[in-house]
């Protein structure tokens, strides 16, 4: 008999031992940074734990599990021990900070890379000590807000906020300290972003989305979305095709979905008007119909 793959082999008939074989080796695992560098088993480090994902819990068992005389015993061991995994104030303002962004993350449907990226800004604002004089709920958000600009994810402040704890001023206040402190790689908001989003929440169909976003690009070529509010300019842009196509559309409805005022709706209607877009639309409509 032979040993290959955890199996019993015959090496004269091929016959395979089909009991159970218990590999007793190392449980070696191989980190995504280095696949030559072995690690012995334990779970991953995460950035949405205060200690990484270092510290052991003392789990939860049933009655008939538990020695008789020990339950007491155990939860007390469980108690103390939750006391110190959290033993300075800075690692509960990480607790009560990672909370708050993963429910804001939740809320707002965001993946799990944002998540970790938000953990790690919040996490450099402690240790340039930002903290002092601000609310830990404005930096939560404010690090939610800065890792959708850096990752590229379409969200404006005022959804930020009004899934927050924090209130406007101290959103910005620490916002405004991260952006000042930490030289976020911070690039301008793309109204194109928010085409998908906003025509989804409206109910248009797919043929609208495709001429606004052609509308965007033609403000953005011509530098005429510099200076305004990016989902002011999407809310817009979707705006002029739907009326383009005889689709009967609110502009307050439109205003409130991109979260500005039907005057700013208004504003980048104008400048559409202003520009040649007969073509654009030729070409548009040519594309719909085949």
């Amino acid at each position: 008999m032979v040993m290959r793959g955890g199996e019993h082999l015959c090496d004269v008939c091929g016959l395979v031992d089909e009991r159970e074989e218990i590999d007793r080796g190392p449980e070696w695992r191989y980190g995504l940074d280095d696949a030559k560098r072995r690690r012995r088993v334990g779970a991953p480090l995460t950035p949405t734990r205060h200690d990484k994902g270092l510290s052991t819990e003392i789990g939860y068992a049933s009655g008939s599990e538990i020695p008789e005389g020990n339950p007491r015993k155990i939860a007390r061991m469980r108690r103390e021990h939750n006391r110190a995994m959290i033993s300075s104030k800075a690692d509960r303002n990480l607790v009560y900070g990672f909370i708050e962004i993963r429910r804001i993350c939740s809320a707002l449907g965001l993946p799990d890379s944002l998540l970790d990226r938000a953990c790690v800004i919040f996490r450099k604002a402690q240790r340039e000590d930002l903290f002092k004089g601000r609310s830990i709920e404005g930096f939560a958000a404010a690090s939610v807000y800065a890792g959708c600009r850096v990752d590229g994810y379409a969200r404006t402040r005022d959804e930020i906020i009004e899934t927050s704890r924090a209130d406007a001023r101290e959103f910005h206040s620490a916002y405004d300290a991260l952006n000042r402190d930490l030289g976020l790689p911070l690039a301008p908001v793309d109204p194109r972003a928010f085409l998908p989003r906003f025509a989804s929440t409206l109910e248009l169909e797919s043929q609208v989305e495709r001429a606004a976003r052609t509308y965007a690009n033609r403000l953005i070529d011509e530098g005429l979305a510099v200076g305004r509010k990016p989902g002011g300019v999407a809310g817009a842009c979707l705006y002029q095709a739907a009326c383009d196509r005889g689709i009967d559309i609110n502009q307050y409805e439109v205003a409130d979905v991109a979260g500005v005022s039907p005057v700013t709706i208004r504003g980048v209607c104008n400048l559409l008007e202003d520009l040649d877009l007969s073509q654009d639309e030729s070409r548009i409509l040519k594309a719909e119909t085949g």
